[in-house]
């Protein structure tokens, strides 16, 4: 055919590596040529390193990407973010983007959705945008605190340095070991003690609590009326003889100060104890006499009875 000439086939060679090479970039990029979508317009104060082609998400599946980013000169606290999202995707009203930072690096920007499903918003609407309250945005706002901190913890930890090299702090820390030492110790014997005595002994009060137990059922079962019966006439008993032994010692211990008897004349009578006082003395001199001089009252011969 004289249509394709040697040229032709050059430029439509060119035309095709072109378009390969544009569906190559894209597709390196993640977007797909070929998949309808619906764009919408995002506006934030930061964007945080978010760049173009970055996915965006929603309930974290990924619904589309970031087309375009544009500076707003006219407003020097705006930027706006073009997303193109998946056609099938729906926007409910009041619906925000937030930008989330990787610990990696890079930035996330996911929808979060409106409360009403059935309002949706046309392709093209503008959205708000904000960063996210996670872990990396919380670590940012603690920034200023963490470094304000930083010469106290400097000046904290020059003191522990100072501290620990004290030779006190390294007696202190023997002797807790020592302490540590005895009583493990003393558990081990009060593990022991536990073992080999408490056991018994608690085993022994058991055996004791079943005697009381018992005894005490004996008692319950004995007639108590009856014993505190006989108990108090036992004691009526006891009082009785004891008066009869009181009254018994009055009359004998008025018989023995009255004078109209023999035991009381006997021994209230200061003549007769003077007479026996004076014969046991004649007695005692009698006595004394016999045995110094005996020949003067007994007599012995043995060729009979010597007459006077």
């Amino acid at each position: 055919m004289r249509f394709l000439t040697k040229e032709v086939k050059i430029a439509l060679t060119a035309i095709v590596a072109v378009v390969l090479l544009f569906i190559g970039i894209n597709f390196l990029k993640g977007i797909n040529i070929f998949k309808s979508s619906n764009t919408y317009y995002v506006e934030f104060s930061n964007i945080d390193g978010l760049a173009v082609s970055n996915a965006v998400y929603a309930n974290g599946y990924p619904v589309g990407i970031v087309r375009a980013i544009d500076y707003d000169y006219s407003r020097t606290d705006k930027v706006v973010v073009t997303v193109e999202l998946d056609k099938k995707m729906r926007v409910p009203r009041g619906t925000h983007a937030e930008l989330a930072s990787q610990l990696m690096g890079g930035v996330n920007m996911s929808l979060v959705l409106g409360p009403n499903p059935a309002d949706i918003l046309e392709p093209g609407a503008t959205l708000s945008g904000r960063p996210a309250e996670g872990m990396m945005t919380k670590l940012e706002d603690a920034l200023p605190e963490v470094l304000a901190m930083l010469p106290k913890i400097d000046s904290i930890m020059t003191n522990l340095s100072r501290l620990t090299a004290d030779p006190a702090i390294a007696e202190m820390l023997r002797n807790t070991a020592g302490l540590t030492a005895s009583l493990s110790r003393s558990a081990a014997g009060l593990e022991t003690l536990m073992s080999h005595e408490v056991k018994p002994m608690l085993a022994s009060l058991g055996h004791t609590a079943a005697h009381a137990e018992k005894l005490m059922g004996g008692l319950a079962a004995t007639d108590v009326e009856a014993t505190m019966a006989s108990l108090q006439q036992t004691l009526h008993n006891a009082e009785i003889v004891t008066d009869n032994l009181g009254r018994t010692a009055a009359s004998l211990n008025g018989k023995l100060e009255s004078r109209d008897n023999s035991l009381g004349l006997l021994l209230n009578d200061r003549q007769l104890y003077d007479g026996l006082n004076g014969t046991v003395a004649s007695a005692d001199s009698l006595l004394t006499d016999i045995k110094a001089r005996p020949k003067r009252y007994v007599h012995f011969s043995v060729f009979g009875k010597k007459d006077k």
